[in-house]
């Protein structure tokens, strides 16, 4: 066995058009209908010749016409697709058979438009139960064809497109080095509210210039969505359109079908890009002040692990606590104990970053003011221990403000 290879996050990402073989372009086409000429809202996505993809999707019965599309398009082992054409400011989900019959006439029209002659997987986000502007849709997708650039600022105006209620473009790109070549996973991605398991309100787009086929796309995304953008919570609701796609152009001409070093290499280089995305999401909830992250060790079960975690960061209570910052462990331990994992007090931990808040079930009130201090902080841990065996979790949520009420409360 060789030593295993170093992936490595880069400094100042600028999304999808950091892999080689990738092209992108954005453009603003008004699909809020509000006469906002200048907010990008429309983007493709493409590669030179049809190329390998996966895609991960929300779980929720009410389903986006873009999600019913996408899982049709890669039903078939070995389908090659286009690229991607994604929205923002319409869902296009509860649209009934218009929804969908748009949703294919977007794919249509990329594959069209930019020439290549394999379909477009779709995406959608923003309001739900409005129906799409296919006029204004058609113009911006005739548009961005053309302007279609390898080019940084492409990148950037991509990344910019997908967003909604998010204040800043998510990007991450990894790179590795292999037999004297560079080889890369970008991405980027959007998501700040309607955020929970199986995904949240958001979309995430990656590319490699790996060579690399659908199954094996496939099961790298899987596993790494499911150790990343399925251990997030802001508010606990589950989105319609959640989509995770990731394409590989073969640009490199590597292929890790026969490597295992290669292989493990590509899938660590997913899961750090995945890592990220899912951190900047939780950082930008939204009206969100503090990004907490939430390890539960010591349970009998990963599955009891992760019912604990999702307890303490979906209490409104506790949310609401961190946003004050009150270090009021009572109310971590209360949501631990509606897990109804067979916690026993007599056992279980609690601490704030390092400084322990409850040890064997007694309260460790002499570091009161190292608590406060610690949940003051706009980032910090808490861990959970049962210590009734080996079952782990970590997720990353944020706390709750009056802000977010206001947000919400009407659209």
């Amino acid at each position: 066995m060789g030593h295993p290879i170093t992936v490595q996050l880069i400094e100042n990402p600028n999304g999808i058009n950091d892999c080689p073989g990738f092209k992108a372009s954005a453009v603003a086409c008004d699909i809020r209908e509000k006469g906002d000429l200048k907010r990008l809202d429309l983007a493709i996505v493409t590669t030179d010749a049809p190329c390998s993809a996966a895609g991960v999707f929300t779980m929720n019965d009410v389903c986006a016409a873009p999600v019913h599309l996408c899982r049709e398009i890669l039903a078939k082992p070995d389908a090659k697709v286009g690229g991607f054409v994604v929205n923002s400011g319409n869902a296009n989900a509860a649209t009934a058979e218009k929804g969908m019959a748009d949703a294919k006439e977007m794919s249509t029209l990329a594959q069209l438009e930019t020439g290549i002659g394999s379909p477009f997987l779709v995406c959608s986000t923003g309001r739900i139960g409005r129906k799409l502007p296919m006029g204004r849709i058609k113009s911006g997708i005739a548009a961005a064809a053309q302007r279609l650039s390898h080019g940084t600022q492409a990148s950037l105006d991509t990344a910019d497109a997908i967003l909604t209620s998010d204040t800043r473009r998510k990007v991450a790109t990894a790179q590795f080095e292999y037999k004297g070549k560079t080889l890369t996973v970008a991405g980027c991605a959007k998501g700040a509210g309607m955020i929970e398991p199986n995904m949240a309100t958001m979309l995430a787009f990656l590319a490699t210039d790996l060579d690399v086929n659908n199954l094996a796309l496939k099961n790298t995304l899987t596993l790494a969505c499911n150790q990343t953008f399925n251990r997030i919570s802001i508010d606990g609701d589950m989105s319609t359109n959640d989509t995770v796609l990731l394409l590989a152009s073969g640009h490199s001409g590597m292929a890790p079908d026969e490597d295992a070093g290669l292989l493990q290499a590509f899938r660590d280089a997913v899961f750090l890009v995945c890592d990220t995305l899912a951190e900047k999401i939780v950082g930008d909830g939204e009206k969100v002040t503090k990004l907490v992250e939430i390890i539960v060790k010591g349970c009998q079960s990963e599955e009891d692990a992760e019912k604990v975690a999702r307890c303490v960061g979906n209490s409104l209570l506790v949310k609401t606590s961190w946003y004050g910052s009150d270090p009021n462990w009572g109310r971590l331990a209360d949501a631990a104990g509606y897990a109804r994992v067979g916690l026993k007090e007599e056992c279980f931990d609690i601490h704030y970053d390092e400084v322990p808040a409850l040890i064997g079930g007694i309260p460790q009130d002499a570091y009161l003011s190292q608590w406060k201090r610690i949940v003051a902080k706009k980032r910090f841990r808490i861990t959970l221990n049962l210590n009734q065996g080996k079952g782990e979790f970590r997720l990353l949520t944020s706390d709750l403000s009056e802000a977010y009420v206001d947000f919400n409360k009407s659209e």
